[in-house]
């Protein structure tokens, strides 16, 4: 069966009918802002714009500090600052908690402190192991890189990839959110995922003006 053709000009059409409120695009933009955590831009927003959060900005910097502290290996610090910014949010989320204390063991591996990264992993990480095989297989994965000189060569290497760091961060960030009531990604990520979903889903029956690359949002004439 063919596919309907639609046309350049009918589709531009159809998307200047299509009317959106600054309103709801400052909103958009706003919580773009905030959840990713830029603070100075989201408060000069808001003063251009008008446009109001939905959580106070002072949260941005402390949410900031966390992430960041996790980023340069700062578990302890990072803990910390969580616990003064909410302390039900470690209480409440073992995962995450787990998460920081592995993180915490890849850090003192990774600065060459052998007896106090065993020390750690039999008091603080062992006893929850103990109490969840996925806590433990992830427990003995992180030991294993003490058993190679030359972690290059180790399975599990990636652990101490910057990557790992900016796993955990974005964890902790997510948890933080959360605990704030605001969504653990920014709205703008979910419409472009249900943009690409459409998009999939009318390729089945028509040709039309196509967005390829998101970051020019160009449309590119359909190919018949």
């Amino acid at each position: 069966m063919s596919k309907k053709v639609i046309t350049r000009d009918e589709w531009e059409k159809k998307l200047n009918d299509v009317k959106i409120r600054k309103e709801d695009m400052n909103k958009l933009v706003m919580n773009f802002l905030v959840t990713e955590g830029y603070v100075e831009a989201a408060e000069k927003f808001r003063i251009e714009s008008g446009t109001e959060p939905d959580i106070d900005l002072t949260t941005i910097t402390e949410r900031m500090a966390v992430k960041k502290a996790v980023q340069c290996g700062n578990v302890v610090d990072a803990i910390e600052k969580v616990n003064d910014l909410n302390p039900e949010i470690l209480d409440t989320n073992p995962l995450l908690f787990f998460h920081l204390q592995q993180q915490r063991l890849i850090e003192l591996i990774r600065n060459g402190k052998v007896e106090e990264a065993l020390e750690f992993a039999q008091d603080e990480l062992a006893p929850r192991g103990e109490e969840n095989q996925s806590f433990l297989e992830e427990l003995e994965r992180t030991v294993a890189l003490l058993a190679f000189e030359d972690v290059s060569n180790c399975p599990v290497g990636e652990l101490l990839d910057m990557s790992q760091r900016h796993k955990t961060a974005s964890e902790v960030n997510a948890a933080i959110l959360t605990s704030q009531s605001h969504e653990k990604d920014p709205k703008l990520t979910s419409l472009l995922k249900m943009l690409i979903w459409a998009q999939n889903q009318l390729d089945k029956k028509a040709a039309y003006p196509r967005i390829n690359d998101l970051s020019s949002a160009k449309l590119e004439d359909p190919s018949v």
